[in-house]
């Protein structure tokens, strides 16, 4: 039934049970071990890892599967590497790689994405998204499951720039540098259009455009410069009658209403965005994802996850559209027991 949850809840139809989903609590081999049975680790065949995954997501009966396609890998033609902290158990994802292609902020200025990164076929493009929504499909059937974009446009000129050289070329002339924003869009813009074309109902779109603290730069910046690309990007979305699940790191709550006037369909937060805003005001026209505090589970009492949960619960269970999810993750450094007592008071407390 996760998925029907998940598809009613999107579609604002109050299922029986609050539907869920998690972001890499799937990876976390040793839960996964607890969960599934399977003897299986991060030295295991991609077969074993995907097989083990897909289960554990059937057994804590994920709704929704926040997927996205298009990620950095699309602006390595130039981009800042800025490294990569150890996040998986065995540290593999640990990148001490740190170049910038750029020598002066005042290159941002002048920056041409479409002379850099070129045209791409539609056709390819839609074909691309097609082949990853099914391929998400095949690995987990039983939830609602998406394509999307990750480098939306704050977050891909982070990545094109990184943040020193981006904080820079904003203090030294912010509007020549909303200038390149609007050019990226431009770029971007090609991502979208193939978006609206491809088959899934459902697509993730992904920008963090603020800090923990919130806005880095001042909020008439980005209401210039983004929300308006944002209006452009989503427009054959929304007319092809797609829902637009959105994402950002950090604490947005000051451009909440910004967000879903570009036409959004569902947010996605992590714990320092206000969900308690998100569901007094649009708990019944949106749905919303989150936002249980991940260093709750990391380092709570068992107390402490109880009630975080039923934080959550108190603020979303009476809006039809509402998650539960852990923002952002479930690492791998949580402790089993936790995220197994996690899971116990969610289940317990999900029945409408």
């Amino acid at each position: 039934m996760s998925y029907a949850d998940g598809w009613a809840a999107l579609n604002l139809e109050m299922p029986e049970k609050v539907p869920r989903t998690e972001y890499s609590a799937e990876f976390h081999w040793e839960l996964v071990r607890k969960v599934t049975g399977m003897a299986v680790d991060s030295n295991s065949p991609e077969e074993i890892k995907t097989k083990a995954s897909s289960l554990f997501r059937k057994e804590w009966d994920y709704g929704f599967v926040w997927n996205i396609l298009v990620s950095s890998g699309a602006l390595d033609e130039c981009r800042t590497r800025m490294g990569h902290a150890v996040y998986e158990a065995d540290g593999a994802d640990y990148d001490d790689r740190i170049e910038c292609p750029f020598d002066d902020p005042e290159d941002a200025l002048t920056f041409q994405p479409m002379e850099v990164y070129g045209h791409r076929e539609h056709r390819k493009l839609v074909e691309d998204f097609n082949r990853d929504y099914r391929l998400r499909c095949e690995q987990v059937p039983d939830a609602v499951n998406t394509t999307g974009v990750y480098v939306t446009l704050v977050s891909g000129l982070l990545e094109i720039f990184g943040w020193d050289m981006m904080l820079m070329a904003l203090g030294i002339d912010a509007e020549a540098f909303g200038e390149t924003a609007n050019r990226y869009a431009q770029w971007m813009q090609q991502y979208f259009n193939a978006l609206a074309d491809c088959e899934a109902p459902v697509v993730k779109v992904h920008d963090d455009i603020v800090w923990t603290s919130g806005a880095f730069v001042r909020p008439e910046w980005y209401r210039k410069y983004v929300f308006p690309n944002y209006k452009k990007y989503f427009a054959p979305l929304l007319e092809a009658g797609k829902k637009i699940i959105y994402t950002s790191d950090g604490n947005y709550t000051q451009f909440i209403d910004d967000i879903a006037d570009c036409g959004v369909s569902g947010f996605v937060m992590e714990p320092v965005t206000d969900m308690k805003y998100i569901a007094e005001k649009y708990g019944k026209t949106h749905s919303f994802i989150g936002n249980a505090d991940t260093r709750i589970l990391l380092s709570g009492t068992r107390e402490d996850i109880y009630q975080e949960v039923k934080r959550c619960m108190d603020i979303g269970k009476e809006c039809p559209g509402f998650f539960m999810a852990v923002g952002n993750h479930i690492p791998p450094n949580t402790p089993v027991e936790n995220a197994l007592y996690y899971n116990e008071v969610f289940e317990k407390l999900r029945r409408r």
